[in-house]
């Protein structure tokens, strides 16, 4: 199983970079590399980069860590003035080559090249609908029906074709659009997920994250309004809004776990946010203990606010292996136990005979949560307390990010006490909803909560009464 170390947490859904300088650059694809590098965290199955002269569409990618998949070989073939790249976790479709981003597809009018973060939760309509047109399909990913509307609806204008897919298509998208004389952007109508703007001297970057514009140096401008189309060609910038929702519905998510640290989304610190989070959490379950750590790394800004809020010290108590990557790892539970121990160790000097209170962000199957308050028992800690920086996950999402079937999810079947039971812990609280909000910053009705409350902002699709992951 992929990355099986991680299987106690929500899977990355995808990062998206795009880069547009005013004169052909070869310094595009190095700039798409090192934006894609800041984004690894968000996927780390496959790497792609295309990139555009104004003639000739060039691209490579493959299975792997951007390290891994880029050489010096691979970027003197990348050259232009134009580039989009994309590392990915597959929330639809196989994990294999065929599926990796970008995707480049020729038409009457040239090449488009569309990378894509998110879900739909209506491809599989519309696939059909396509191939009963004739279209025939090369990949088994919700991209493809993207980047066919817009090839279908190009004789309008690539800006009038993106607009004309927007109506069509349903769920969570950030897209990177490429043509010869275009870099696009553009964000769902509820902004389920991110997408920020760039400014670099002789050109502009979008991007899923503003740490990725740290890293190419450029200047952050602003997010990427939710339902706006952002065109960069020769003639500057031009920008669309063309669908308006009611409320907008970014994924909390981000701020608990996915985004990095170092990011603003939606002019909200990510690192602030977590910290708020643990700020509230020692007020909301405050504990009497020796030493406060953090389930490293999402967890850390989380737990420094809960030792600050609560007098209690704050330390390290688990260890990370910062070299494991990703692991292929059997599903036998013996052989998951020993992943773990692989990726997080005690640190028995720190812990032995104290009070622990354990900060984590987020509790799915439970499964990595109780190996590890077994792991500081056996380093000698005196007593274990979980402290959760987010509320129990009890919904599937169908947005873009792999959660499992909500049998699967610890919190959706058993209540707070059975899952302290459960994980071995001497006592276990979650922040609450509101308090989760109050961290951010925001009303509750910006964000997307459902794998809370299973309050969807969309319809999504069902079976019977079931809501289900409709897959490709």
């Amino acid at each position: 199983m992929l990355n099986e170390i991680n299987f106690d947490k929500l899977k990355e859904e995808c990062g998206v970079v795009g880069v547009y300088h005013g004169n052909r650059s070869e310094e595009v694809a190095k700039s798409l590399y090192y934006g894609l590098y800041a984004l690894q965290h968000r996927g780390q199955e496959s790497a792609g980069i295309a990139t555009n002269d104004g003639l000739h569409t060039q691209f490579h990618k493959e299975m792997g860590l951007v390290p891994e998949v880029f050489n010096e070989a691979v970027f003197k073939r990348l050259k232009g003035h134009i580039g989009i790249g994309h590392v990915r976790y597959s929330t639809t479709g196989d994990s294999n080559v065929v599926n990796a981003q970008p995707l480049v597809v020729r038409y009457r009018g040239g090449n488009i090249a569309l990378a894509h973060n998110g879900n739909l939760i209506n491809a599989a309509k519309l696939r059909d609908r396509l191939e009963e047109s004739g279209v025939v399909f090369q990949t088994t990913i919700d991209t493809e029906v993207i980047v066919n509307l817009i090839a279908r609806f190009s004789s309008d204008g690539i800006v009038n074709a993106i607009e004309r897919t927007m109506e069509l298509i349903k769920g969570a998208y950030a897209l990177v659009v490429m043509t010869e004389d275009y870099l696009i952007g553009v964000r769902d109508p509820f902004g389920l997920r991110p997408l920020c703007l760039g400014k670099l001297e002789n050109g502009y970057v979008l991007a899923s994250e503003s740490c990725a514009l740290d890293v190419i140096g450029a200047e952050f401008v602003r997010d990427v309004e939710p339902g706006e189309i952002i065109a960069i060609s020769k003639e500057g910038l031009e920008t669309r809004q063309v669908q308006v929702k009611n409320r907008r519905a970014s994924c909390i998510f981000e701020y608990i776990y996915f985004a990095r640290p170092d990011s603003i989304i939606d002019g909200t610190s990510v690192y602030e946010a977590r910290k708020n989070a643990g700020r509230i959490l020692a007020k909301e379950h405050p504990v009497d203990a020796d030493l406060v750590i953090a389930v490293p790394d999402t967890s850390i800004p989380a737990a420094i606010g809960y030792a600050e809020a609560s007098g209690i010290p704050f330390g390290e108590g688990l260890i990370k292996n910062r070299y494991v990557g990703r692991t292929f790892i059997q599903p036998e539970q013996k052989l998951r136990e020993t992943a773990v121990r692989l990726k997080l160790n005690s640190l028995r000097y720190n812990v032995s005979g104290k009070r622990i209170v354990m900060i984590d962000d987020s509790i799915v199957r439970g499964t990595t949560s109780k190996q590890i308050v077994n792991s500081l028992r056996t380093a000698g800690a005196k007593e274990v307390h979980l402290r959760i920086s987010s509320p129990p996950v009890a919904y599937s999402c169908h947005f873009g990010i792999d959660t499992p079937n909500r049998t699967q999810l610890i919190g959706a079947v058993n209540t707070v006490e059975q899952i302290r039971k459960t994980i071995g812990a001497d006592s276990l609280g979650y922040i609450s909803t509101e308090g989760l909000i109050e961290s951010v910053g925001k009303p509750a009705e910006h964000h997307c909560l459902a794998c809370f409350s299973g309050d969807y902002p969309m319809e999504v699709p069902t079976v019977g009464n079931k809501k289900v992951f409709e897959r490709l």
